[in-house]
């Protein structure tokens, strides 16, 4: 019987996971809150369809143990869909961590506490409106609390990731459109919908240093970057799981000026935003460029 070589192999399509492991707005035949295992690939400008599965889990059962299992039964599904095994998964949810990150490791996969779910977060907001309202026992209300709102004090930016200068700025959506053909060492693109006006103006803020340029865009990618805001005269990074980094101040009409850009952003572009990293503000290659999202509620 023979066997394909290497070469002859169909190569596997790899992407980090986002995961959720929690009880639905639905009431089943028991009595008991439907629970429920989500996981989508993280998407990106070039994906043409992320891997999605699903699946159901006994209230009385909620517990590492089944949800190893599941990842496993997970990572064979995917196979058969041409996808390898996970990066990286992200979760979160707080209040899951310690079951998921015990789980995860079972089966030998990275957890990474992070907000920086996007993929994840649209696929529920989908459910949410088009999935659950129509299943028998549906409740009224969202999916779950979301997390707490984060209120705990913007720490200085770590110096290994501050550069020699900055700027706030934007760029036409329409441009973000070929990131994807840019020179960039560390990257996190995110899928646009065709849907948006592409001249819209999405905020983002620029990072230059002319000579740590790629350890700088080593470390910010580490951060796992969600959301720029901007709170009094303050520029802020929220990052992570509940991370919150103070970039700068800035005067009472630079501040505005990036506040009003921002809300646009969030209103018509679904909260698109960007941070780069450049050896100096002509340079034509991307140490580093990552999209963010603004997400009302996380």
């Amino acid at each position: 019987m023979s066997t394909a070589s290497p070469k002859e192999l169909p190569l596997l399509q790899t992407s980090d996971w986002e995961l959720d492991f929690y009880s639905r707005p639905i009431i089943e035949t028991d009595g008991k809150k439907r629970w429920e295992l989500l996981i989508t690939s993280s998407e990106n400008l070039t994906m043409a369809k992320p891997f999605r599965w699903e699946k159901r889990c006994p209230a009385g059962e909620v517990n590492s143990i089944w949800l190893s299992e599941a990842l496993e039964e997970a990572i064979e599904d995917a196979k058969k869909e041409g996808w390898g095994i996970p990066l990286r998964l992200r979760c979160w949810r707080a209040s899951m961590k310690t079951m998921i990150t015990k789980a995860a490791t079972k089966v030998g996969i990275e957890v990474i506490a992070s907000r920086r779910t996007f993929s994840l977060l649209d696929w529920l907001a989908e459910r949410e409106k088009d999935f659950y309202p129509k299943q028998e026992g549906y409740i009224t209300g969202p999916i779950a609390p979301p997390p707490s709102p984060i209120l705990n004090e913007p720490e200085p930016l770590p110096e290994a990731v501050r550069g020699d200068a900055w700027s706030f700025a934007w760029l036409p959506l329409g441009s973000l459109h070929e990131a994807n053909e840019w020179p960039i060492e560390f990257s996190g693109l995110l899928p646009i919908k065709e849907s948006y006006d592409l001249s819209i103006p999405i905020p983002g803020l620029r990072l230059f240093s002319k000579t740590r340029a790629l350890a700088l865009a080593g470390w910010l990618g580490g951060l796992e970057p969600v959301k720029l805001v901007i709170e009094g005269n303050q520029l802020l990074l929220e990052a992570g799981q509940d991370d919150r980094w103070l970039v700068t101040d800035m005067t009472n009409e630079a501040s505005k000026e990036a506040k009003e850009v921002l809300i646009r952003s969030r209103e018509k572009a679904g909260g698109i935003q960007f941070i780069s990293v450049q050896s100096t503000p002509e340079e034509k290659v991307f140490k580093g460029f990552w999209m963010l999202k603004d997400i009302a509620g996380y």
